[in-house]
């Protein structure tokens, strides 16, 4: 089971999956001004996207490795996201982040004891939180999770186009 999922994961951030582009595809050519922009009134924007989705991919690791199930410590929306200085830089810094955590991600899914997948994550009632998912349900959730945010940046990216 741990390399069926960590596969369905690994597909999700940088791979070909069934449901269409991975995170990577859909983020590929996303310039930082870009990535700032709102074209949807009331949308979150896909620097405000690729932040929720880098911290709950810490989220789920720091879970996999022994912590409780809480909120993501980076939270889990950038409060406003600043357009001054470099933002080219700190764009593709945020990139490097996902990045990362997807490595970080994948090396503690593959450490992962398979007999703990059916466990709970924790005992927390916060439907926000998902303390009463199992392990192997947390790791489909990401998956999943991956792939819906992924497809709001491709409609912000065709309402930019």
């Amino acid at each position: 089971m741990i390399p069926l999922l960590r596969s369905v994961l690994r597909r999700s951030f940088d791979g070909h999956s069934w449901h269409g582009p991975s995170l990577a595809d859909v983020l590929d050519g996303v310039d930082a001004r870009t990535a700032l922009a709102h074209p949807v009134a009331g949308a979150h924007s896909i620097w405000e996207l690729t932040h929720h989705l880098t911290a709950w991919t810490r989220e789920v690791t720091r879970r996999l490795e022994g912590q409780p199930a809480a909120m993501p410590r980076e939270g889990d929306w950038p409060e406003r996201v600043d357009d001054a200085g470099d933002v080219e830089a700190r764009w593709r810094a945020l990139r490097d982040e996902l990045t990362a955590a997807r490595g970080a991600l994948l090396a503690a899914v593959e450490a992962f004891p398979p007999a703990r997948l059916d466990e709970r994550v924790g005992t927390s009632d916060d439907a926000a939180v998902g303390g009463q998912a199992t392990f192997a349900g947390m790791l489909v959730g990401l998956a999943e999770h991956n792939a819906y945010h992924g497809g709001q940046i491709t409609l912000l990216r065709r309402a930019l186009s």
